[in-house]
């Protein structure tokens, strides 16, 4: 849970925009608020994960600081999200290292691209390390196919694993029962308002991102990067059936289902992160929460570093590179993984659940004392 005092504060805030309620129609959080009275910190926790941090509720309120009620929703909100992440993520020393400590995961990136280095020159050896090899399953002449396998089955076990427990204890205390899960209609308007990015419209205007204009630059980029990352994911399903079920071996050529989808996805995340970070310098801080702009920077900055080094090899998988870049990309790809959990990824998990129970209480009309 929340500190005391952050509980407290927004808290306080909370209850001046429940009585003022200018803002109702900005986005999910104030419907939802306005069907309580009074808030519970798992109240706040909820609201938290349903604000995109679109800030239109802070151009537009009248009590933003100097004011003496001192308002500032998408601030206290956002550090909420903090503790969300922080508290429901396991493990929680884990959690605690990683999140938003750019230093540290810039060292656990360093250590795994040496430690994949180092196994495959002593393994493999220099020749096939160094050498160029453009034939079909030459990747795995340098990795073995098991070798890259079960590290990643093993990787993706863990931070499914880590968000499982996760979204189970957040619904559990978010929600009045957990058949609500069943609700299929709650369940899919919940999943066209996460997957296009419905709260950052801003009312069909935009955010007001990075400064007080509305603007749809924001969501452009975010649904680049979110379609990219799914479109690698697609990639790298497809690459699976070649390898299992059609006996064909990467690298595949250039116009190849695999790499068309590989690179069209790599190259979409990386104008999607460079385009947030270009937001992010032009941004007004006041209404930014500084923890959660780290834990935002990490996460874009490994996520970036693992679409370059995958687009690289591409460009020079023919050449003496390959073997170097490939265990470059394969270490920054672990370092990914193994951080996942405890990044803005974490994102994805909690706000769509709150997107859930968002719409289960819009269909209900339940109301909170």
């Amino acid at each position: 849970m929340p500190s005391v005092d952050l509980v407290r504060e927004a808290e306080r805030q909370l209850t001046v925009c429940n009585a003022c309620r200018y803002c109702e129609g900005y986005c999910a959080v104030f419907p939802a608020m306005e069907q309580r009275r009074t808030f519970v910190p798992q109240d706040i926790i909820y609201l938290a994960n349903l604000c995109f941090e679109c800030r239109a509720c802070y151009y537009a309120c009248p009590y933003t600081p100097p004011h003496e009620y001192a308002v500032n929703l998408p601030e206290v909100l956002s550090a909420v999200r903090v503790e969300t992440y922080a508290d429901y993520t396991g493990p929680r020393l884990l959690s605690r290292l990683f999140q938003g400590n750019g230093l540290f995961i810039g060292l656990t990136v360093g250590l795994l691209i040496a430690l994949v280095f180092g196994s495959v020159l002593l393994v493999q050896g220099s020749d096939v390390l160094f050498e160029a090899n453009s034939a079909e399953g030459a990747f795995f002449d340098v990795v073995p196919y098991y070798a890259m396998v079960l590290p990643a089955l093993l990787l993706s076990g863990f931070f499914l694993v880590s968000f499982a427990f996760g979204a189970v204890r957040f619904w559990r205390e978010m929600a009045a029962s957990p058949l609500q899960l069943i609700d299929l209609k709650s369940f899919l308007k919940a999943s066209k308002d996460a997957f296009g990015l419905e709260y950052m419209r801003g009312g069909g205007q935009g955010c007001n991102y990075p400064d007080e204009h509305f603007s749809h630059t924001r969501r452009w980029f975010h649904q680049l990067v979110l379609y990219g990352f799914l479109l690698d994911l697609a990639s790298t399903t497809v690459a699976a059936v070649y390898h299992n079920l059609l006996d064909r071996d990467a690298p595949y050529p250039y116009l190849s289902l695999p790499v068309v989808l590989g690179t069209a996805g790599g190259v979409m995340i990386v104008i999607g992160i460079c385009g947030m970070f270009w937001l992010k310098s032009k941004q007004d801080p006041a209404p930014a929460h500084r923890p959660m702009l780290a834990i935002d920077v990490a996460f874009l900055w490994i996520l970036l570093a693992t679409s370059l080094s995958g687009l690289l090899l591409l460009v020079l998988r023919e050449t003496a590179l390959m073997g170097t870049l490939l265990t470059v990309h394969l270490g920054i790809v672990a370092a990914f993984f193994l951080t996942l959990p405890f990044g803005k990824f974490a994102h994805v998990i909690y706000r769509y659940a709150a997107l859930v129970k968002y719409q289960i209480e819009q269909e209900t009309a339940v109301y909170r004392p």
